[in-house]
C-alpha cells in the first residue's frame, strides 16, 4: 500500500511496474526536461516537463488519475503538490523516480 507525504499518494518502483503490467487506467506523466527523457524513460509514458505544466492545466482532465515521473521523485511530487492545489484529487507521485526504476527504458522521444 502506497505511503502518503503532504496528502499525496507515493508509489514505488514495483507499484509503478504493476500499475502498467495490469494496464490500470491511470494516466502516467513524466515532467523531466527533454534531454533526460531522451536518455531513458519508461515507454509510453509521455514528456510534459515540469515548468510547462501550468500552461497545459485545461489540458487535463480532473476525473483522470494521474502518476508522475521524474529523476528522484522530487519534482514529480512537486507537480502532483501543485495540481492537488488546483483542485486535482486524484495525483501520486513516483516516489524514487528513474534512478529506482530497474524495468527496460526507451531512448529518444515517444511518438
Amino acid at each position: 500500500m502506497p505511503n502518503q507525504i503532504e496528502g499525496i499518494q507515493q508509489y514505488d518502483a514495483e507499484e509503478l511496474k504493476k500499475i502498467i503490467e495490469n494496464k490500470e487506467n491511470i494516466v502516467l506523466i513524466d515532467v523531466r526536461e527533454p534531454e533526460e527523457y531522451n536518455a531513458g524513460h519508461i515507454p509510453g509514458v509521455p514528456l510534459v516537463p515540469m515548468n510547462t505544466i501550468p500552461g497545459k492545466i485545461n489540458d487535463l482532465d480532473k476525473d483522470k488519475e494521474y502518476i508522475f515521473v521524474c529523476r528522484s521523485g522530487n519534482r514529480s511530487h512537486q507537480v502532483a503538490r501543485f495540481l492537488k492545489q488546483q483542485g486535482f484529487e486524484k495525483v501520486h507521485n513516483f516516489n524514487g523516480g528513474m534512478l529506482s526504476w530497474r524495468e527496460p527504458v526507451k531512448t529518444g522521444m515517444e511518438e
